[in-house]
């Protein structure tokens, strides 16, 4: 394996310089993308070579265009048999492929190169029949694409460039299985472009057996040491969590809140429209469309504070988010990093608070000790100065009314059965009553809770994970 450590150029690298076929750099001009992203800069004329790419970076360095450009340039002129794709890029998230299409299309209708994205929550039959046209180009979640070979849509015996995106989030959500049974079935002499934030053993296990003497290049430092990126842990009471996290979310500009659940989710999306905020949830229980709704109303800024689990977030790239809450500390220190990484990419500066109760503020010391983060703990409750320094919070208290139906109002419509309200309209506990319901896991105690809701236990029953679709 060839190792390179590229470092940031002192001054932008146009893409001109990089081989690139004039029909793409015309393109690229028309949208005026001129200057390459370092990862692009280092990777593009190994892969126009043909070369087995290691790609080390964050999501959000510009991996899309490092691998999507030089495959386009590959594929120029070429043209695919009905179902046999010649070029297949395998993503964890039905959002990531779509993102990856997005950027990728443009650049391929200029090349006269079609592009497909197929995943779950999608209607199956329109992508057998976008196959059935032909696609040079296939942007594959790995349960959908199987569905597909099943279907006798999809064959991978022409496809002579494989990429793999996210590598580490396929090994975090358990399809690394799946995944190595479609890699068999493309060509065995195709080219390889393996992009990873990470290299644990799972990834080197693929690097080792699908890419041959592969050139390596890293890019980007871990989220724990950007230099753009700052860390503060807020030590906040648990009856005033609620109105600290509304105060947060009432803030300017773009603002991404992680908890641990879908139903947590759910939960405080309803408190924060409540409050009259601008908010948006964002869970893998929610229709393909109204994630597509949700994610396209963020970048818009219609939504300016989205709530979302860890799994639903991955791989989910939105420019201008400048701020970004674990409103559940995270699981471990590479779901603490991951989350961190939406903000303070490609050289702009973000922030990243986790919300603490005092409880949880040695679990969570422990967890960013591990992660490789310096981060200011303090202390804040509702309008501090503190609190507005570090998130921009709104000071102004926000009252807001409990968004769940009251089941349990007697006939009379007083408050008999109601649980006890706090202060700022919430239930005292704030949103932690729904996290101590459903027993979730903060850092540093025992009990882990997955994105999609359901628990891992140390007993003899567990669900077996399937990628998806």
């Amino acid at each position: 394996m060839s190792a390179c450590s590229d470092p940031t150029p002192s001054s932008p690298i146009p893409f001109g310089s990089l081989g690139l076929p004039q029909s793409l750099i015309k393109h690229l001009n028309r949208r005026q993308v001129t200057a390459a992203f370092p990862i692009q800069a280092a990777t593009i004329p190994d892969a126009l070579a043909g070369r087995d790419i290691l790609g080390r970076a964050e999501t959000g360095s510009g991996k899309t265009l490092a691998f999507g450009l030089p495959t386009l340039a590959r594929l120029e002129g070429r043209r695919a048999r009905r179902g046999h794709p010649l070029a297949l890029v395998l993503v964890p998230t039905r959002e990531l492929a779509m993102q990856v299409h997005d950027a990728l299309e443009p650049y391929g209708r200029a090349l006269d190169l079609r592009l497909k994205a197929v995943f779950g929550g999608a209607a199956i039959y329109r992508q057998i029949d976008a196959l059935n046209r032909g696609v040079e180009i296939l942007i594959a979640t790995p349960g959908r694409l199987t569905d597909l070979i099943a279907r006798r849509a999809c064959r991978l015996d022409q496809v002579e460039i494989a990429v793999l995106d996210e590598a580490d989030q396929m090994a975090d959500l358990g399809f690394l299985p799946v995944v190595c049974e479609l890699l068999d079935q493309v060509r065995p002499d195709g080219q390889r472009l393996l992009f990873s934030a990470t290299l644990d053993s799972a990834v080197a296990e693929l690097v080792t057996r699908y890419l041959a003497d592969p050139v390596t290049h890293r890019i980007d430092p871990p989220a724990g040491s950007v230099p753009t990126m700052s860390h503060h842990v807020l030590v906040v009471n648990p009856q005033e969590k609620a109105p600290v996290t509304a105060q947060i979310a009432a803030r300017e500009g773009r603002t991404l809140l992680f908890v641990r659940t879908q139903l947590g989710v759910d939960r405080v999306t309803e408190q924060l429209r409540a409050a009259g905020l601008a908010a948006g949830g964002l869970h893998g229980g929610m229709t393909q469309r109204a994630r597509t709704r949700t994610l396209a109303e963020f970048r818009e800024g219609t939504v300016t504070a989205l709530v979302a689990t860890d799994v639903a977030a991955r791989g989910i790239h939105v420019d201008g988010i400048d701020l970004v809450v674990h409103v559940d500390p995270a699981a471990d220190p590479k779901d603490y990093l991951h989350r961190a990484g939406r903000t303070a990419r490609a050289g702009a500066s973000g922030t990243v608070a986790t919300l603490a109760l005092p409880k949880q503020r040695d679990g969570v010391g422990r967890l960013l000790q591990a992660a490789g983060v310096d981060a200011e703990m303090v202390r804040v409750r509702p309008n501090d100065n503190a609190l507005i320094r570090i998130t921009g919070a709104r000071p102004t208290p926000i009252q807001v009314a409990d968004a769940r139906p009251h089941r349990h109002r007697s006939a009379d419509h007083g408050t008999a059965g109601r649980p006890e309200r706090g202060h700022y309209g919430f239930d005292r506990g704030g949103f932690e009553r729904g996290q101590h319901g459903d027993r979730q896991r903060s850092a540093g105690s025992g009990r882990r809770s997955t994105g999609s809701g359901q628990h891992r236990t140390s007993g003899p029953v567990r669900r077996r994970r399937q990628a998806p679709r």
